[in-house]
Formats: structure tokens, sequence, C-alpha cells
């Protein structure tokens, strides 16, 4: 999938994955599509929640390798 930006938080533990996510979100234009990295387990609830409760759209997810990818649409 094509995206616009990246937020690397592999090696980071809840709920930094997804406040780095936000974070990155908030500096972006609507429909911007951005890539997350994470290795957290929880990242698998915390980041689908997030988009959830923001409004932003969780394009997909999926794990190769031990890490978890995720692509989130800021709205």
């Amino acid at each position: 999938m094509d995206f616009d930006d990246d937020v690397d938080a592999r090696g980071l533990l809840c709920p930094l994955p997804v406040l780095k996510l936000r974070k990155r979100l908030s500096g972006l234009g609507q429909g911007t599509i951005l890539r997350l990295l994470a290795d957290d387990p929880a990242a698998a609830v915390d980041v689908p929640h997030f988009c959830a409760e923001a409004g932003h759209e969780l394009l997909g997810q999926s794990e190769t390798d031990d890490v978890q990818i995720y692509y989130v649409r800021k709205r």
C-alpha cells in the first residue's frame, strides 16, 4: 500500500506507539496516509481503538517478522 509518511515505533511499549502516531498525524493534512511500524502486542488493540476514537481511518493492518504494520488515513 502506498503511504505518505512513516512512524517507526518498534521497541516502544504502550502507550508510546499511539502517542507517536497521534503526534505525527497532528502535523499532517487531511487524507494523508501514514504507516506505523510497531512490535508491542498491545498495539493490536490500541491503534484500532485510537483510530476509532479520534475519527481516523484504519486502512489496514498486517504482521511480518514480528512487526505489526498499520496504515492510517488522517480525517
